[in-house]
C-alpha cells in the first residue's frame, strides 16, 4: 500500500514568500520527501521513526511573511540534520511532522534508547532522556 500524503509545502524565498524555488517537502504517515530540481529532479526521504529531535525558529522577516524554519536532526544517512527553510504553515507542518514521528515509533515498537549510534550534540543529552530508557544491566 502507498504511503498517505498528509501535507506538503514549497520553499519560499524569503523576499514576499514567493514559492519560486523547486523544493517541496512532503509529509506522508510513514516518511518526509524531500523533491528538489527543475530540469534533474530528486528525491530523498528521511523515515519518520529515525526523526530524533527538531528545532522550530522564525526571524522577524520570516514572521512579516508568514514563514518559518524547522531543524530537523535524524538518524538518517543522507540527512542527519535538515533544515526545512521559508515554509508557510511551518507550526503546522512541524506539529504533524513530530506527531507523526511519534505514532512511527510506536507503530514499530521503536524506543529512543534503541537508536545506536546517536552522534552526541550540544541538543540532546543522556539526561533528556527518561530513567526508564535505559536498562537496569549496570
Amino acid at each position: 500500500m502507498p504511503d498517505k500524503e498528509l501535507m506538503s509545502e514549497r520553499k519560499r524565498w524569503g523576499f514576499l514568500g514567493l514559492p519560486f524555488t523547486f523544493t517541496k517537502y512532503i509529509i506522508t504517515d510513514k516518511k518526509l520527501l524531500i523533491e528538489t530540481g527543475f530540469f534533474t529532479s530528486n528525491e530523498n526521504e528521511i523515515l519518520l521513526y529515525k526523526v530524533i529531535d527538531m528545532k522550530y525558529s522564525r526571524s522577524l522577516g520570516q514572521k512579516m511573511f508568514g514563514l518559518g524554519t524547522i531543524k530537523l536532526f535524524s538518524q538518517d544517512v543522507t540527512n542527519p540534520e535538515l533544515e526545512i527553510k521559508n515554509i508557510k504553515h511551518s507550526r503546522e507542518f512541524k506539529d504533524l511532522l513530530s506527531e507523526q514521528s511519534e505514532l512511527e515509533k510506536q507503530r514499530l515498537s521503536v524506543r529512543r534508547g534503541e537508536f545506536s549510534g546517536i552522534p552526541h550534540n550540544d541538543h540532546m543529552h543522556h539526561t533528556d532522556l527518561p530513567d526508564d530508557d535505559f536498562n537496569d544491566s549496570y
